[in-house]
């Protein structure tokens, strides 16, 4: 079944939905209940498989010798096949970003670090 988006006038967010076809009336809006969903023009995506990727990427000896060089970014164009387009956090775009442009952001990755193994921690055994 395709996913439709649309725009709410109301409220001025975009919402996705599963709809059996684009003739099937709007939902209603999730954020503020409005019936007045526009429905817009969204992307859509082909997912390649792992195996697609991996090949892709083994196949590019730029790529693959950047990555032996430990070179920021090889490593950044590498994350870029991997996620395959998808949105990712601003803090991460930063980082890579930084890393497109040669350099190693270890003061955040470092921090990022920090917080992910602290998530774990402070947590009781009743939790």
């Amino acid at each position: 079944m395709p996913i439709y988006e649309y725009w709410c006038d109301s409220c001025r967010r975009i919402t996705s939905s599963y709809r059996q076809n684009s003739a099937v009336t709007p939902p209603l809006c999730p954020g503020c209940g409005s019936s007045d969903l526009k429905r817009i023009f969204s992307t859509f995506s082909v997912q390649k498989t792992y195996r697609d990727v991996y090949e892709d990427i083994l196949s590019d000896r730029d790529l693959t010798q950047g990555m032996m060089r430990d070179d920021p970014r090889a490593l950044a164009e590498w994350n870029k096949r991997m996620s395959g387009g998808e949105k990712s956090t601003p803090d991460y775009e930063e980082i890579t970003e930084r890393m497109e442009r040669g350099e190693w952001p270890v003061t955040q990755m470092d921090k990022k670090r920090k917080e992910f193994s602290s998530q774990g921690e402070g947590k009781s055994e009743s939790d």
